[in-house]
């Protein structure tokens, strides 16, 4: 019965489920049963959760590859200019896809080069694309965007006609004007657009992984970082999506012989090659 379980009892279970579970997977079943565990201890049921000093296998962190300036603009021309925006977004601000698929005319202000994400197309009942608000606070939010980005998407919406009165047009839509689907933009034109930039590897969540990693390069703040990438935890930006690189490695092995080694060494003469 689950009043006689124990911490042993429970760490027996994480140890079968390694056997035949990726740590991830183990790690998101056992943080199932201990909710569990204690919602029945809230509910006076169980006088204490068996779920102490559990040890969980550990996760082994992936290096994904850090999608480069040049792929970006090879991604960009294969989407070619009915979707290129949707890369710049992705990348350039580290919007979601599914916040590029509900971005509205209305939520672009020219003006004060300010984009506005408040709703996203996402998963509904039985598979259908719904619009809705962003899941947290945190990601309704309003970002600066760059000028160049402000007039690539100024074009976009001169191709199809829409000015500031159509505040509530999309400006990317399907071939019928209704809002993407993710599975059919996916299959119709990001698998063939990435192929052809030779960048068969690339996922769209990449975009924003690449935009955290260059949030970070470029020694922006980690609190701006977290709101502009809509985390409600800015460890979540860090642990995930920044990367060290090739490059700021070598960066930083320049700034600390910098400090540590100078060409001469005081009064000695000696210098270092």
């Amino acid at each position: 019965t689950i009043g006689s379980l124990t911490p042993s009892d429970i760490q027996r279970c994480v140890n079968d489920w390694s056997e035949t579970m990726a740590p991830r997977s183990v790690r998101r079943v056992y943080q199932t049963l201990a909710a569990v565990l204690n919602s029945t201890v809230l509910d006076d049921a169980l006088a204490r959760s068996p779920c102490r000093g559990i040890q969980l296998p550990e996760i082994e962190p992936v290096e994904w590859p850090v999608l480069s300036p040049d792929e970006l603009l090879d991604l960009a021309e294969a989407l070619g200019p009915e979707y290129e925006g949707i890369a710049f977004l992705g990348a350039v601000l580290g919007l979601r896809w599914g916040e590029c698929a509900g971005l509205k005319v209305g939520r672009i202000d020219f003006e004060r080069q300010t984009i506005s994400v408040v709703q996203q197309v996402t998963r509904g009942a039985g598979g259908r694309s719904v619009l809705r608000p962003p899941k947290s606070a945190a990601g309704r939010r309003t970002l600066a965007a760059p000028a160049p980005l402000m007039k690539l998407l100024r074009e976009q919406l001169a191709r199809r006609d829409l000015t500031f009165n159509d505040a509530d047009a999309f400006v990317f839509t399907s071939s019928s004007g209704e809002h993407l689907d993710y599975s059919n933009w996916l299959h119709r034109i990001w698998y063939p657009a990435r192929e052809r930039a030779g960048l068969e590897w690339l996922q769209f969540h990449d975009l924003r992984r690449a935009n955290a990693t260059g949030l970070v390069l470029e020694g922006v703040d980690i609190k701006t970082a977290q709101a502009r990438l809509g985390h409600t935890d800015p460890r979540l930006t860090l642990a995930i999506y920044a990367q060290a690189t090739t490059e700021a490695d070598r960066a930083a092995a320049d700034l600390l012989g910098k400090r540590f080694l100078p060409r001469e060494r005081p009064n000695s003469g000696r210098g270092l090659a």
